[in-house]
């Protein structure tokens, strides 16, 4: 009579998974290898990956129509309808088309009164930039497209193509022997005698190896024999990443696994409390996991998820991700077309409690909104849209584990947050942050309402000449804390060479300048030194047009769009443009005391005060950290 394994433990889930993943720390490894973009779909990054060109690649039309010069249009209307004519006055253009000077909007076809002469009438003036897609509206050269860590989808495939890339850095792919055992199981072509059990578990396997980016390999079912499962494992262990043994791994006399594994390496863990699922066996042979699996197919799946999932994420980088769906409070008021049900991109955190989804760009060429997006919200047709505060149901991305540990940011934009948002999973494994860009302003705002942990912000206070306290103590009643940031230069980026000779604010009058959104501590700065220099602001020809980003006012400049526009150095660099600097500012994060102590928000601290942070941003350029994580407590 054979031996009986009686000696199967019950150790806790949790504690058997911690003991078995700090057994294998040093053992397992994660390897890099470079592969084409076009074959990355459900491949994991190992390092961020930032765009080579711009997307558009140059000014395009968004729509079929003409190309006009939008001020010889001003006065057009139903009453006093203006005539243009080919060639002087307009060319025609289809979507997609290129928009070269001195044209700077586009009229849709339908809004056109062909006459016989081959020349238009139109009833409305056209509005600079309309229907037109600038450079960059997209990608910026040197953005962040996809961070490390992240499982590229289809859309990312095609924004990294749109952004220049060809080639991406992914965690190579697990090698898996997996072995059904037992001399009563058949293949399920067999026909079956008494007693026969026919094999599926192996197959459930594969397919949950490859599901979780890993490369199976399936053999043939392994009679109840000693030596031949140890000749089996022993081989599999010298080509494979892993070897997982199904059945075998209980308390039956005929129960060889856990014998032959203890021959050939070390056993870990025998036994898990876990129902059902028991007899779970986690080793280690030659510096290779090797798992041995129940045979129960309901035992077996359980055991899979919670043993073999996490050590091949280990291997290939992989984070859980499951898409739930969830009820938020939509952060701003989104108006949508009876005619259609539209899912609009959002980003979603939980504070206070509450979870909220804050809207990205809605626009048909925004591929990055799809990248950003933790989720969809769907508004039906026949809807008009949602009011600010409203519940909404967001289908996430994301798992609900990743958003309960998002730092959510809403506020002014800095090429910094990308940075950040790269080494928050990486420094601290299971914690995020998560950024939206809307300007200091916008971002106090939404700190107001409750729908941020922090605002970045960079405002000047004119009447004092200080940044971002004496704001604070303006618009909050509760307490209120302000994170010390990045010293930056602000100052005037203009095209390589300075071909204009812009020396300062005293220059802009006369240059053609693209301005950021209203409520930007960068326009707020303008505004400052316009009202230092006695300039009136209708003086600057493009002061009303704007852009979201230090990034898109750049691509707007090296586009040849613009002649000049506020933004930081580091922006000025990452496009290959001349800086004129203007003065320093402080780039802070402004925050409720009572967040704080949230350990998410504390990882976000050691982060900007962390020594990998600092080299990030030195190779950036024009920032200062001298008091990067200092506390005020307002």
């Amino acid at each position: 009579m054979g031996k009986r394994n009686l000696y199967l433990k019950n150790t806790p889930v949790q504690e058997a998974q911690e003991i078995y993943q700090k057994a294998l720390e040093g053992v397992v490894t994660p390897q890099e290898e470079e592969i084409p973009v076009t074959e990355s779909l459900n491949r994991v990054t190992t390092k961020a990956i930032y765009a080579r060109y711009c997307s558009p690649l140059y000014n395009a039309a968004a729509m079929d129509g003409i190309a006009v010069e939008a001020e010889r249009t001003k006065g057009a209307s139903e009453r006093t309808p203006l005539t243009l004519r080919p060639e002087g006055d307009f060319v025609v253009v289809d979507t997609g088309d290129p928009i070269h000077a001195p044209y700077d909007a586009v009229i849709m076809a339908e809004d056109l009164l062909e006459q016989a002469d081959g020349s238009v009438q139109i009833l409305e003036s056209a509005a600079p930039w309309q229907h037109v897609r600038p450079i960059g509206e997209d990608i910026v050269a040197g953005e962040m497209l996809l961070p490390s860590r992240h499982r590229i989808r289809p859309i990312d495939i095609g924004v990294l193509l749109s952004g220049g890339i060809t080639q991406v850095a992914v965690y190579r792919q697990p090698t898996v022997a997996i072995f059904p055992t037992g001399t009563e199981i058949i293949e399920p072509d067999q026909d079956p005698e008494d007693g026969a059990i026919i094999e599926s578990n192996s197959r459930m396997f594969e397919a949950m190896v490859r599901e979780q980016g890993g490369l199976p390999t399936r053999f043939a079912p392994i009679a109840d024999d000693y030596e031949l499962l140890k000749k089996s494992i022993s081989e599999a262990v010298d080509n494979f990443d892993m070897v997982i043994v199904n059945a075998g791994s209980s308390a039956g006399t005929e129960d060889y696994t856990v014998h032959v594994l203890r021959e050939l390496g070390q056993v870990i863990i025998h036994g898990v409390a876990i129902k059902p699922g028991k007899p779970v066996i986690l080793a280690i042979v030659r510096g290779k996991p090797v798992i041995g699996l129940p045979g129960y197919p309901v035992s077996a799946y359980l055991t899979f998820e919670n043993f073999v999932i996490p050590v091949l994420q280990q291997m290939n980088g992989q984070t859980s991700s499951r898409v739930p769906q969830v009820e938020a409070v939509i952060s701003r008021r989104m108006v949508s077309s009876l005619k259609h049900r539209e899912y609009v991109r959002v980003k979603v955190g939980k504070v206070d409690g509450k979870l909220v989804a804050s809207p990205l760009a809605r626009g048909a060429g925004a591929a990055m909104s799809l990248v950003r997006a933790d989720g969809f919200c769907v508004i039906p047709q026949n809807s008009e849209g949602v009011e600010a505060g409203e519940k909404v149901t967001v289908e996430l991305y994301r798992t609900m584990e990743e958003i309960d540990h998002t730092v959510v940011a809403i506020g002014s934009h800095d090429l910094i947050l990308d940075v950040m948002a790269d080494l928050m999973p990486t420094l601290y494994p299971g914690n995020y942050l998560s950024s939206t860009h809307v300007g200091s302003m916008g971002g106090l705002m939404a700190l107001r309402r409750g729908e941020a942990h922090l605002a970045p912000t960079h405002l000047l206070d004119e009447e004092t000449g200080t940044y971002n306290v004496p704001t604070l103590k303006k618009l909050f009643t509760e307490p209120m804390a302000l994170i010390k940031g990045v010293d930056r230069v602000q100052g005037i980026m203009v095209k390589k060479g300075n071909p204009l000779g812009i020396r300062g604010i005293e220059d802009l009058p006369g240059v053609s300048y693209v301005n950021r959104q209203r409520g930007a501590g960068t326009r707020v700065l303008l505004d400052y030194k316009l009202k230092q220099a006695g300039i009136d602001p209708s003086a600057i020809r493009g002061y009303d047009r704007e852009a979201a980003t230090h990034m898109a006012v750049a691509a707007a400049i090296a586009g040849g769009d613009a002649d000049a526009g506020m933004g930081i150095e580091s922006a000025a660099r990452s496009m290959g443009l001349d800086f004129i600097e203007v003065g320093p500012e402080e780039y802070d994060f402004a925050i409720p005391v009572r967040f704080l102590e949230l350990p998410h928000v504390q990882h976000f601290l050691e982060v900007l005060k962390s020594r990998e942070f600092a080299e990030r941003v030195e190779k950036l350029g024009g920032y200062s950290l001298r008091q990067a994580g200092t506390i005020l407590y307002i």
